[in-house]
């Protein structure tokens, strides 16, 4: 098998200018080229199992040659990975790819003369691993027909929280776009480049016709001084807080504040915690805030809330997902970035939804309204199966 990310050495071109005289007498010039490359590799993407090969073409064959694999040098293993080089054809081939296969593959040229070096992505399909209804009317039809199980409860509550730029203020308006059949922006939203918390108020927006209420938070941030106060989420949980009260960092509320319920109801409280979680940035995150989170998180495990995690963004940590969104459970990325959200906030699996919010597009994305309708009809039905048993508590006392 050919040498892997070793280095393939062939006899001198140009450059370094070596004069040989042929039998009649003639002087003749020949030397290293500069190494260059006359086409890249290009980028890959298949399914796992099957195999694939890189290849790119160079300016002369007069070359040592090496790959990388993620920064790293290529090891190789055998009945893997075989390299090659045919004249100026330079190949790497990767036999029954994997997951563990996919990542950005660099080749090195270099010669006396200098050094070249061109990269591409190799994106691994792996099995479907969740199922997704790619049709919208059917979910929209149930949704808009649905019919809470508790009569002294008119609208399901849905309270929304994260750090700031997760998406949280975005889940809403798109949720609101959906049903509302018209790009909805009135919810404002936090901007990567300004950072802060646009939301300061504790806000309200009803869904359509539909019986769904969903709540928007100021976002979480790291220190004191900055964000909402935990203390503020877990009350507004609870019920006691009325809307439009506007957040103090320093100074969460209290009974003798004019927003504070002192005996909420049922029809008070938030029927469903919604954790909101930027996929792209899951693995940076503060630790001061995920404890936070945490903190929130185990408020709501003790009144029996129950809780689930939007995880935003994902067409920022997958290619393949950013160009196709029906390839979003087929993706090796896709899954690590929930396990690692499932790890760093302690929730199960099955509890975090992959989403995409509405931002740059202007016109209605059936496949991103069905992916959010999924996550949507989820915590439909948990809020639901809340507000029912806690109903029913009632009529017993």
């Amino acid at each position: 098998m050919p040498g892997c990310a070793a280095d393939i050495e062939h006899p001198t071109e140009k450059n370094t200018v070596l004069r040989i005289t042929s039998a009649q007498g003639k002087t003749m010039e020949s030397g290293q080229s500069t190494p260059e490359f006359v086409t890249v590799l290009g980028k890959k993407q298949v399914k796992a199992g099957e195999d694939v090969t890189f290849r790119c073409e160079t300016n002369t064959n007069n070359l040592s040659v090496t790959w990388e694999k993620k920064g790293q040098k290529l090891c190789c293993v055998e009945g893997k990975h075989t390299t090659g080089k045919n004249g100026r054809i330079i190949s790497l081939e990767i036999k029954n790819v994997d997951l563990r296969d996919e990542g950005n593959y660099t080749v090195t040229i270099k010669n006396s003369s200098g050094i070249a070096s061109c990269s591409a992505m190799l994106i691994v399909e792996i099995p479907e691993w969740r199922t997704v209804q790619w049709k919208q009317d059917t979910m929209i039809s149930t949704l808009n027909s649905f019919k809470i199980s508790a009569e002294n409860v008119r609208k399901l509550r849905f309270l929304v929280y994260g750090p700031v730029g997760a998406g949280k203020s975005s889940i809403i308006n798109t949720i609101k776009s959906i049903f509302e059949g018209h790009q909805y922006i009135n919810c404002l939203t936090a901007s990567d480049l300004i950072g802060g918390s646009f939301t300061t108020k504790y806000e309200k927006y009803n869904i359509g016709n539909v019986p769904f209420t969903f709540y928007d938070v100021m976002g979480l941030e790291n220190g004191q001084s900055e964000g909402v106060h935990t203390n503020d989420i877990i009350n507004a949980l609870k019920g006691q807080i009325l809307k439009d009260y506007r957040f103090k960092p320093l100074d969460p509320i209290d009974k003798a504040n004019s927003y504070y319920i002192l005996n909420p109801t049922l029809n008070d409280q938030i029927h469903c915690l919604v954790s909101v979680i930027p996929a792209d940035k899951i693995s940076m995150m503060d630790d001061e805030v995920m404890n936070k989170m945490k903190e929130i998180r185990a408020a709501a495990s003790k009144l029996g809330i129950p809780q689930v995690v939007f995880m935003t963004r994902v067409d920022k940590v997958c290619e393949m997902t950013e160009k196709d969104l029906t390839k979003l459970y087929q993706s090796g990325k896709i899954k690590e970035k929930i396990m690692v959200c499932s790890n760093r906030l302690g929730v199960a699996l099955n509890c975090v939804f992959p989403v995409k919010n509405y931002s740059e597009e202007t016109k209605a994305n059936e496949k991103l309204n069905c992916l959010m309708l999924e996550a949507f009809t989820q915590i439909v039905y948990s809020a639901n199966d809340f507000v029912k048993k806690n109903s029913n508590q009632l009529k017993k006392e």
